[in-house]
């Protein structure tokens, strides 16, 4: 007879979580008629530009990249340039009239995953040669291809997260260690290359022997130990330690230096992370420094946040009066200090503050 009782099994759980980053690239011609008569399958580029750690430009044919299947059209693809690494993306290409703006040419959003097989991808019958033509001859000869590239990002899952994280605190098979600010931390290359491409290009692709690297030591600077710890454990657990013993969660301090690591090591879920727990600590002391951090590293959704907070009644005369508000103007790219923040208070119009923010630039991205 068989045993009715029960036993409970060993319940794992892994995800696989997925972000969104998009990009907006445009690509201005300053003369058609110039290119024209370049020749069948002859491209001019733009600047390669890039999204999340992948390079990427648009290619434009005068004269189309093939002769038998253009018919009198102009073509435009997006080249990838990292065929090592397959990426699925979301795109769209479009043209327009420089002075005007008006559109001339464009197409629907186009799934694609670019790999070492197909590392380009567009539109052979892009534009007609001869609207161009027209269009060169009555205006200026400019127009301007627009590519909107979103590429989704899939963090690695992790399997039995609490076991990594013993692995991480005993250091048994670690076989690199970080000097970070007088500390070290122990930590294994393979799971860090796995987990972060700048890890993975910093440990095995560089020329040095199997040996020195199973025996290396790597300086980190412009890091707070506190800060790299937190990092690792990301890496390890795929989350945040606990916060502070008071229960209410990191400062805005620690969470910023955090973010701009996340950036430099291209974690990018740890960044936004980062950048959640920011929108939520948001206040007149740090407003500051968190919009102009936020312009830097590309977080839009942070970013709308703070002007948004800043745009609320009486919020901006509160800012200005702050202590050492005056100092981060004048380095508005650092992050908060660690320590206690001192200074001096500011007097300064609140409309400077509003003006820089709304003039902020850079990619378009969401």
């Amino acid at each position: 007879m068989a045993n009715s009782s029960r036993i409970s099994p060993e319940i794992t759980s892994s995800r696989c979580m997925t972000e969104k980053v998009t990009a907006t690239l445009n690509f201005e011609m300053t003369n058609y008629l110039q290119l024209k008569g370049m020749g069948v399958g002859k491209f001019v580029s733009s600047p390669v530009f890039q999204v999340v750690g992948y390079d990427w430009e648009i290619r434009f044919y005068p004269d189309g990249v093939r002769t038998d299947e253009c018919a009198g059209h102009a073509s435009s693809f997006v080249y990838y340039h990292n065929q090592s690494q397959e990426v699925s993306t979301t795109f769209t290409l479009s043209m327009l009239e420089t002075k005007g703006k008006k559109e001339v040419a464009s197409f629907g959003v186009t799934h694609h995953v670019f790999s070492s097989e197909k590392d380009d991808w567009g539109y052979k019958k892009f534009v007609n040669r001869s609207l161009l033509k027209s269009l060169s001859r009555l205006g200026d000869g400019c127009f301007t291809i627009r590519c909107v590239l979103t590429v989704r990002i899939e963090s690695p899952p992790l399997e039995h997260p609490g076991h990594l994280e013993r692995m991480l605190k005993d250091g048994r098979g670690a076989d690199v260690t970080f000097r970070v600010g007088g500390q070290e931390h122990r930590a294994h290359r393979s799971l860090l290359a796995a987990r972060s491409k700048i890890f993975e290009e910093q440990l095995f692709d560089d020329p040095m022997t199997e040996m020195e690297k199973d025996m290396r030591h790597v300086e980190v600077t412009g890091i707070d130990p506190t800060v790299f710890e937190m990092m690792l454990h990301y890496i390890y657990t795929d989350s945040l330690p606990p916060g502070d013993d008071n229960g209410e969660g990191y400062r805005p301090a620690v969470m910023q230096h955090l973010l701009v690591a996340a950036d430099r090591y291209a974690l990018y879920r740890l960044k936004q992370m980062c950048e959640e727990e920011l929108c939520k600590r948001l206040d007149v002391h740090t407003v500051t420094t968190t919009l102009a951090l936020a312009n830097k590293h590309h977080c839009e959704k942070l970013k709308k946040t703070c002007v948004g907070f800043m745009s609320s009644a009486g919020v901006m005369a509160a800012v200005v009066e702050t202590d050492g508000f005056k100092e981060h103007l004048k380095t508005c790219s650092r992050p908060l200090s660690l320590e206690e923040p001192r200074g001096e208070k500011a007097t300064i119009n609140p409309q400077d503050i509003m003006i820089q923010a709304r003039d902020m630039k850079g990619y378009v991205r969401k």
